[in-house]
């Protein structure tokens, strides 16, 4: 049994099936883990989800701001966007059965020395108590109140953490770093405006404030980075939707597979 890690797929169906077909990946028997961002920017949303919940426990999704993002839009606490492509994934029979899916995918999964999250992790967090903060969010995405916890996710405030957040606020602080986070600085405040791979005077790429032994941190959502693996970190959006490449980690042994994409949208998009 093998585990591929994958990156962004952001609705590029046809560039993820070319994928699993380069690293001869076997659904009867091994796992793929994706980083977040299953939708959006790409053509064939639909398609992506239909096909990832096809493959019940055989894959492993953490939630992305793409599919916060779908969530919200589909429940009227947030408007389309332009450059949005999930309108044929908001029309279709199966929508409502897609979207309940989603929702109770988790925030962030940790597994045999590796940690999933699309975004990035706070310093001031270990990875144990990043997983039970996570727990904190799924348990209002999967509660009858779901809807009100999307009618307060949107915002950047407050900017960084404190143990002594409560309610909306505490929640929104955990996704905004699991969902959103490029650069912080060593006390934990974020800044949530800057997409580019150049930090901001006083800021730090997030993944260089992380002290201390821990399991290896797989990452998407940063596509101006790129590819980057070290003992520590395994970031792997490699921008599909903006011409790169999709890209597939065999967490056994790093084996890398990646496959050029068409591009679906203008270079400097990134959100």
């Amino acid at each position: 049994m093998a585990t591929y890690a994958v990156g962004d797929v952001q609705g590029c169906h046809d560039e993820l099936q070319e994928l699993l077909a380069r690293a001869a990946f076997d659904a009867g028997r091994d796992r793929l883990w994706f980083v977040g961002d299953l939708v959006n920017r790409g053509p064939a949303s639909l398609e992506v989800m239909r096909f990832v919940r096809s493959l019940g426990e055989r894959a492993v999704v953490v939630l992305g701001n793409h599919d916060l993002h779908l969530l919200c839009v589909a429940h009227g606490h947030a408007r389309k966007r332009k450059d949005d492509t999930l309108d044929a994934l908001l029309a279709a029979p199966d929508a409502a059965t897609l979207l309940d899916w989603l929702r109770t995918r988790s925030m962030m999964h940790v597994e045999d020395g590796c940690a999933l999250v699309h975004a990035g992790l706070l310093p001031q967090w270990t990875v144990e108590k990043a997983l039970a903060l996570a727990h904190e969010v799924e348990r209002e995405l999967r509660a009858p109140r779901y809807r009100e916890f999307l009618a307060h996710l949107y915002g950047s405030t407050p900017a960084s953490w404190s143990d002594d957040l409560a309610g909306w606020d505490r929640l929104r602080v955990i996704v905004n770093a699991m969902t959103r986070l490029r650069f912080c600085n060593a006390a934990g405040e974020m800044e949530l405006g800057a997409k580019g791979a150049e930090a901001p005077p006083r800021y730090q790429p997030w993944f260089e404030l992380r002290r201390g032994v821990e399991p290896l941190l797989v990452c998407g959502h940063w596509s101006a980075l790129g590819l980057r693996i070290t003992p520590r970190l395994a970031a792997l959006d490699t921008g599909c939707v903006w011409g790169g490449s999709l890209t597939a980690l065999r967490l056994e042994d790093r084996a890398l597979y990646q496959v050029p994409c068409r591009g679906y949208q203008p270079v400097g998009g990134e959100t």
